[in-house]
């Protein structure tokens, strides 16, 4: 038997996953763990230098995976990095917000040496903020959403940042058009929405009624959903219509998503529990990656 579980159940649950906790240990730079050991992965990117190896933002720092199913600690501290976005062209740039180990917000910091070092670029609009959902366009890099409290925008490459309206109720994630600045997505606790003037006014794309956890766009401007009880979802850049991509995560819920920049049909998510899973069919099939 299918069960159902209540909308506000399933918000306050992506919220608590999406959060994170506090309770943890505390790691340092250069430390080499077991995969598995990494918990409250906050956000993923592929190396593109190397796309064996991935990028992890977390509760305890960031971290940067090896082939043989380790990883190490390479950020010079175990802050909470938030809204963990790369850039979509310069490799060893990274934004991102969050907490750092003493408490307070982070505002908007910036990396220019692959996550290494990390520096404020800005306190955003009424901040210090932590965005807990950030995108930088792929479409002009220079444009970059955040949410913390209403959707904000940055049209200068974060160094300054404007109020761009209200965000839809309950969003756990933002992905900004690959192929137009001014479109964004949330994912919402009653499904995917899109703003077509840059975040001012939402709409709906046809998901209403269900939860969608991650929204992510691939290279190619294709739009990516996860939408509790219909799975991985993927749709078009330009006309929403959308077709499944898999559906056999049983209890397990998709938060984050990244794409090998070298071969789009290589893909990594990040559960709830923090597990990652890989596909190289496109998203078709997903296997646990190795530890």
């Amino acid at each position: 038997m299918k069960r159902h579980m209540n909308p506000l159940i399933i918000a306050a649950t992506l919220a608590l996953a999406i959060a994170g906790g506090t309770a943890g240990w505390q790691s340092q730079a250069g430390e080499r763990v077991p995969l598995a050991e990494v918990s409250h992965i906050h956000g993923i990117a592929v190396d593109p230098a190397d796309p064996q190896r991935l990028y992890l933002a977390t509760h305890y720092g960031v971290w940067h995976t090896a082939p043989d199913g380790t990883a190490e600690q390479i950020s010079d501290n175990s802050n909470d990095y938030m809204g963990f976005s790369p850039h979509p062209s310069e490799a060893d740039v990274f934004f991102a917000s969050g907490h750092p180990v003493s408490g307070g917000n982070m505002g908007v910091i910036v990396s220019r040496d692959g996550a290494r070092s990390w520096q404020q670029l800005a306190s955003g609009a009424d901040g210090p903020v932590d965005f807990h959902a950030m995108d930088v366009s792929p479409a002009d890099p220079n444009v970059i959403y955040g949410l913390y409290g209403r959707v904000q925008v940055s049209r200068d490459g974060g160094k300054s940042w404007e109020i761009a309206g209200s965000p839809p109720a309950d969003v756990f994630d933002l992905a900004a058009s690959a192929v137009n600045t001014d479109i964004v997505y949330a994912a919402t606790r009653n499904g995917l929405m899109v703003s077509l003037d840059g975040g001012k006014k939402w709409n709906a794309t046809g998901t209403e009624g269900r939860p969608a956890s991650m929204v992510e766009t691939a290279p190619d401007g294709s739009v990516y959903a996860f939408v509790l009880g219909s799975g991985l979802m993927k749709a078009p850049a330009q006309a929403l219509a959308w077709q499944p991509v898999a559906n056999g995560f049983g209890e397990q819920i998709l938060l984050h998503l990244a794409f090998d920049p070298s071969n789009p049909d290589r893909m990594f998510a990040v559960t709830g529990e923090s597990k990652i899973l890989t596909s190289t069919d496109g998203g078709k099939n997903w296997t646990a990656l190795s530890s």
